[in-house]
């Protein structure tokens, strides 16, 4: 892509994402995911309704009257950035392009985490760990990050979520708050990860996916390619048997996603490419909040 095309890019999904994490996400996005240490401030003297647990009794001896301890939270958090760009991404047919999709979707919650005086970091994962951007802060580390998430080019074509699970497990040991962003077309067995990674981190994932995707259109003999594998087959789509098979697999795929998230108790965000992303990300921070 050229520098310019790039810059514009950028400055346009800046100017977009930054406002919504402003105007829309700003309450919402603390509420959701609060700090999760707690920090000493000072000590008072003990009112009614204050946890007994909390009663400093060195404080308490020397004034004969009882003292609390009064802890504030860690509001700083490391928030990590899980972006699947695999091959499939790249489709689009209802809506925008799941990569662009995804990028709107990052960048919105990068700033929100920003705004929140919070770290953010990236991983891009394929079939193999493509590209690892630690944990920072600052207005220039975020327009890094969108420029990789415009411009970013993986070696490989396919999709190992477990891996990228295992990887960041492994590179971030501080408990952190993770977006895993993918369309999840992915036939691996990723649930240990999923648990792994969920008891050391906060997880969350986002599926973003085309409405082709899950069902055929009746629009007579078309060529579908295998975009991770590079295989391609017709498939008579006016035939109602074969629609009705695709539609069945699609949303047996999705149950079994569903089933390891359920299981590995991962909050899902679900966005098709023709959606208001804003809908999807503010139904999620309310549930969290």
């Amino acid at each position: 892509m050229e520098t310019s095309e790039l810059l514009k890019k950028v400055r346009h999904i800046e100017i977009k994402t930054r406002g919504l994490s402003r105007n829309i996400f700003a309450g919402q996005y603390h509420s959701a995911f609060k700090g999760r240490g707690m920090a000493f401030s000072e000590v008072r003297e003990y009112q009614y309704g204050d946890d007994v647990r909390d009663i400093d009794w060195n404080v308490t001896a020397r004034y004969n009257k009882p003292f609390v301890k009064v802890f504030e939270e860690e509001r700083e958090l490391t928030v990590m950035l899980l972006v699947d760009v695999s091959a499939s991404r790249n489709f689009g047919a209802v809506g925008e392009a799941k990569r662009e999709m995804m990028a709107e979707v990052a960048a919105t919650i990068a700033f929100s985490a920003i705004q929140n005086n919070d770290k953010i970091g990236m991983i891009f994962f394929s079939d193999k760990i493509e590209k690892f951007i630690p944990p920072k802060k600052g207005r220039k580390h975020i327009l890094y990050i969108i420029r990789e998430l415009i411009d970013f080019t993986p070696d490989n074509t396919g999709t190992n979520i477990g891996l990228a699970l295992e990887y960041m497990t492994n590179a971030i040991k501080k408990r952190c708050t993770t977006f895993l962003i993918s369309d999840f077309i992915d036939n691996g067995d990723y649930k240990n990860a999923l648990s792994i990674a969920n008891r050391r981190h906060d997880l969350v994932a986002i599926q973003v996916y085309d409405r082709r995707e899950s069902q055929l259109p009746n629009v007579g003999l078309i060529k579908l390619q295998d975009s991770e594998r590079g295989r391609e087959q017709w498939v008579d789509s006016s035939s109602a048997a074969v629609r009705a098979r695709y539609a069945e697999w699609w949303n047996s795929r999705q149950e079994q996603m569903l089933a390891m998230l359920r299981k590995s108790r991962v909050d899902l965000a679900t966005i098709a490419t023709d959606d208001d992303f804003v809908v999807a990300l503010m139904n999620l921070f309310q549930r969290r909040g």
